[in-house]
């Protein structure tokens, strides 16, 4: 399909702007620390929106209206109730180990207290898991691009990692996160224009769609079944979601990099606190427009059955909405894609300059070598999250499980260390054995429980593998000396 004139010219504005915006508000970097941190001066309520933004990607966009059309309706609420309790824990627990010291990164906190090797790790970890579901994110992205143009998914994906690659390894952090409050605006006000714009097309309105929702049983806000292969349960939510989130918000560079770029650990705070009712707040609108996809698509069905759920939200726009419209909720879309991943390259390339380079380079992060280091850093990241876009490894499933699932599995060794260095002060071997145990929970998760014909659904990924993470470390303190080191 070809959009019209008046969408092409909008959306063609709008990622001009931004870009420019970003290339602009990102001038004058001079230290890695302005480059990676924004001089340590950015306000909470800006980091607060980048905050939402970051985690707010086009895996949620498009892919959790997708979860609400396939049926779940609103059961996947559950999931942010546990991340309400998961921050308010980050916040209070692990948020002040960021703010003893010039810290660039979260796993600089591990090098003081478990080693250099544990740092290294974690990481390589965060490194690894990062760049493999943010170009997921960019591959669902890419999707829209793809039928918007009709072009090759690999063109789509190229370009709009390019466009984002292009602002972010020359503005840094804080041309990041302006962008970020930008975008948040933008994909916001989208996702309220495509809701309304639905809910004329429905013949008895929204309300009505949501009531024929609730009379069928798929409206339901709990399921308090304990079963472990499910995702979207009460339980699932509160642990899973709190684990995960306790992991996201409180170890992950991503979201670290947000902290350690405010003026006090106070802004820190609130950035951190109000993040979790935005996010929720979010995650209702989505859901409600994916119910109101459910009632349009019966009335309307698509002449191909969409290839995913995740497929839904993506040709309504495209197909359904308003000449001058479509390119407004479009620049939505892709706004929620470049604030995820301008994120991550930032993240990352803090990660491998301050975790990895210098320390081996013996050069101090305010030498123009780490700001060099750091911008092509970024660039290599991005091309690597292309790579991954391009990969085929999107799938059938909802791209935002695989992101999610993702997401967990390491994160969760990651927390299982910051507890076993806070609860054990300068415990390496604990640590190190710690991430063998971590290790080998993703090895049970992934291969030997499959095997055997079991599955736990990925909330539960992030907890098992923390659990594993702490309980194989704490068992290694009490092994004789002889047994640790061998």
């Amino acid at each position: 399909m070809a959009i019209s004139a008046l969408d092409l010219t909008v959306l063609t504005v709008y990622l001009a702007a931004t870009v420019a915006f970003g290339l602009w508000i990102g001038r004058g970097q001079r230290t890695a620390q302005d480059y990676l941190l924004g001089g340590r001066d950015l306000p909470w309520w800006a980091l607060l929106l980048s905050i939402v933004a970051t985690e707010t990607s086009t895996a949620t966009f498009l892919s959790v209206p997708g979860i609400a059309y396939g049926g779940q309706g609103l059961l996947y609420l559950q999931l942010p109730l546990g991340y309400l309790v998961g921050r308010t824990i980050a916040a209070f627990v692990l948020l002040p180990l960021y703010f003893h010291g010039q810290l660039f990164t979260a796993y600089e906190v591990l090098r003081q207290r478990s080693g250099a090797v544990v740092r290294t790790l974690a990481s390589g970890l965060f490194l690894v898991t990062r760049t493999l579901a943010d170009g997921l994110r960019l591959y669902l992205a890419a999707l829209v691009l793809q039928v918007m143009f009709d072009c090759p998914l690999a063109v789509a994906v190229a370009a709009l990692g390019a466009t984002t690659i292009l602002y972010t390894a020359i503005g840094g952090i804080k041309s990041v996160v302006w962008t970020d409050v930008i975008q948040f605006a933008v994909y916001m006000v989208g996702a309220l224009v495509a809701l309304l714009v639905l809910g004329s097309k429905l013949d008895l309105g929204l309300g009505g769609a949501l009531t024929a929702a609730h009379d069928a049983g798929t409206l339901r806000l709990f399921d308090f079944a304990f079963d472990l292969s499910r995702p979207f349960t009460f339980w699932a939510g509160l642990i899973g979601g709190a684990v995960l989130s306790i992991g996201s918000h409180g170890v992950d560079q991503i979201i670290v990099q947000r902290y350690l770029s405010a003026r006090s650990l106070s802004d820190a705070r609130k950035a951190l606190l109000w993040s979790g009712p935005v996010v929720l707040l979010q995650f209702v609108l989505f859901l409600v427009i994916g119910v109101g996809l459910a009632a349009f698509y019966r009335a309307h069905p698509p002449a191909v059955p969409f290839a995913s759920n995740d497929r839904a939200f993506a040709d309504f726009i495209v197909h359904h909405l308003p000449t001058g419209l479509i390119g407004i909720v479009l620049g939505a879309v892709f706004s929620a894609a470049m604030s995820t991943l301008s994120s991550s390259l930032s993240a990352t390339a803090s990660a491998l300059v301050n975790d990895f380079i210098l320390p081996r380079t013996g050069h101090r992060p305010d030498h123009p070598f780490a700001l060099r280091a750091a911008r092509l850093a970024t660039l290599l990241f991005g091309g690597l999250q292309i790579g991954v876009g391009l990969s085929g490894l999107g799938g059938g499933e909802a791209v935002v499980n695989q992101v999610l699932a993702i997401a967990t599995l390491t994160t969760g060794i990651i927390l299982g260390l910051f507890l076993l260095a806070l609860g054990e002060r300068r415990s390496p071997r604990a640590s190190a054995w710690g991430l063998g145990g971590g290790l080998l929970g993703i090895v049970l998760l992934l291969v030997v429980l499959p095997w055997r014909g079991a599955t736990i659904a990925w909330p539960w990924h992030g907890v098992v593998t923390c659990a594993m993470t702490v309980l194989v470390g704490k068992v290694a303190l009490r092994l004789p000396a002889g047994a640790r080191d061998s």
